[in-house]
Formats: C-alpha cells, structure tokens, sequence
C-alpha cells in the first residue's frame, strides 16, 4: 500500500545546491555560481541525501553524475524550485511598488465624503493597482476577510489596529427639513425630542443606536422612536430631506444639505463630537506599496486632516 510522504522541516534545504551541482555536474563550478564555498555546497547536498534516504550523485575523481534517484529528483524538483523562485519574484515585486489588489471596507456614509472625489485621480495615478470598494456598514474584521484597511469613525476601530486620520473630528447633526418642521414645533432640548418622529440607525450587531449629545461635562444617550430605522446614514440623509422626520447624521454629511436650504440644523449646542473617520488595518512590519500609496494619495487630497 502506497503511503503518503509527509515534507518535514528543512526539506527544501540543499535543494538549490543540488541543482547547481546536477547542473554543471561539478562541485566547485556550482560552488562559485551559489558564492559558497564547495565545502559548503558537498555538505548541503549529503544533509539532502541524507534526508531523503537515497544517494543523488555518483562521484569519482574525474567526475560527478546522477543516480537513478538523483534523475528523479531533478526531474521534480527543477520545475518546482524554478516555479518557487518567479513566485519569490512575483512577491517581491508587490513589496518594491504600487501593484494589485486594493481591498478595503468603508462606510457608505464615507463614500460621497472621501472616496468619490478621489477615486479618478488614484486610479490614473497608480495604473498598476486594482482598487475595490466594498461598501457595507458591518464593522469587518479587516484581517479575517481579506481586506487591506478599512475605514470608519474612530471610537470604532479595535485597539490593536494601526488608525491613521483622514479627517478632523466633527459633530453629530440633527436636522430636519423645513417642510417638517412647519409641521411640528422646533426642538430647543433634548426633552423636545419625544414628540417627534425621529429616524434612527440599526447598528452591525443588531441594536438600534440611540442618539447622543452632550450636555455641559455630561453624555447623554435619548432613545427616541420614529417611522423608519435604516443601516447607513445616507439613506436616513435622504428620508430627512424628504420630510420623514428628524435624523442624526455626520455633520460632514449634512453639510451641503444645511448650506443650501434643504435642511436646519438643530440642538446644535448639544451636538456630540466623533473623534473623525479614520483609516485602520493590521499592525504589520512595512506597510505594502499599494497600501501605503493610497493613504499618501488621501492624506494629499485637499481638505483638513
């Protein structure tokens, strides 16, 4: 019955001294090829043999050549080592410059913010990299699938990630359009807020996120209720601008919207603020070129960071 071989540690020691060796059938030309010397070069091709329980070079005085075992071994293990040698390139390549996939995992609220304005000018900038959103509200552990960073607010990211800042902090908004409003009477506190219909968030795990603010040194979380719960922040953006009711939004969100009429502002002196949307991914060694090409390109773009 046929068993198995199992590759053990080291295995793959001396596999490239016996190449040099079985190519130029002589120990000290294969010495000189591999910078070693032929001492060197004969011990890693015994430590091999050894291994392997089966002699791969006949030698004599005059010259060297392959066993039986040793014809075997080369026919398998030179397409191997030729191929593990252009993947050590391949990879090599990934760490020298900005090239492959880009995977990272961002807030739909974030996309309109930071990414759209830029996503044009990365691509033409980096041709070699393949950029690939993927657009959920789920707090993913970046590591475990398969994404190079994520983005999301600061008081989000686990301690263990490296964060790097892509803006400012900012405050959560409240805001209402004017159309609501005429129809209902203008909170000016906290406590205001039980008559009104309120849209709220359903976080990642589950539960729906109360509304917060500050009041003085004090946090304040109110659970309100109201008509719609939604997962990402702009579709709770739109339904207040379309009259459903009050929402509670990123102030960079509602920015353009309180600028040009379509909503006010409200109890903005107790709006919480965040500590700001910031890049995050696994400690690591070096940071990949293409990893490190896209935070340079967003810490570039115009704005404050």
């Amino acid at each position: 019955m046929k068993q198995n071989f199992t590759v053990r540690h080291g295995a793959l020691d001396g596999v490239e001294a016996f190449l040099s060796v079985a190519k130029h059938r002589n120990f000290r030309k294969a010495s000189a090829e591999l910078g070693v010397t032929p001492s060197a070069i004969s011990q890693a091709v015994r430590a091999l043999e050894a291994r392997i329980g089966a002699a791969l070079f006949i030698r004599t005085t005059r010259s060297v050549g392959l066993t039986e075992a040793g014809e075997r071994f080369l026919s398998r293990a030179g397409p191997a080592f030729e191929e593990l040698v252009a993947a050590s390139e391949v990879a090599h390549e990934f760490g020298k410059r900005p090239t492959g996939l880009l995977r990272l995992s961002v807030p739909p609220a974030v996309m309109p913010l930071l990414l759209e304005p830029l996503i044009a000018s990365f691509c033409q900038a980096y041709p070699e990299i393949e950029l690939e959103i993927v657009a959920s509200g789920e707090l993913v552990d970046v590591a475990a699938e398969g994404f190079d960073a994520g983005i999301r607010l600061g008081e989000l990211i686990a301690a263990d990630m490296v964060a790097v800042r892509l803006t400012p902090p900012f405050p959560l908004l409240v805001v209402g359009s004017p159309d609501y409003l005429r129809q209902r009477s203008r909170p000016e506190h906290i406590e205001d807020l039980r008559g009104h219909a309120c849209l709220r968030m359903r976080r990642s795990n589950g539960s729906v996120a109360p509304w917060r603010f500050t009041d003085g040194n004090k946090t304040i979380e109110a659970i309100v209720t109201g008509p719609l719960i939604a997962h990402d922040y702009p579709t709770l953006l739109g339904a207040a601008i379309q009259g459903v009711g009050l929402a509670q939004v990123p102030g960079p969100l509602a920015s353009a919207s309180v600028a040009d009429g379509r909503l006010q502002a409200l109890l903005t002196p107790f709006a919480v603020t965040t500590p700001g949307a910031f890049l995050y991914y696994p400690e690591r060694r070096q940071v990949l070129p293409k990893l490190r090409a896209f935070i340079d390109h967003i810490r570039a773009a115009p704005g404050p960071r």
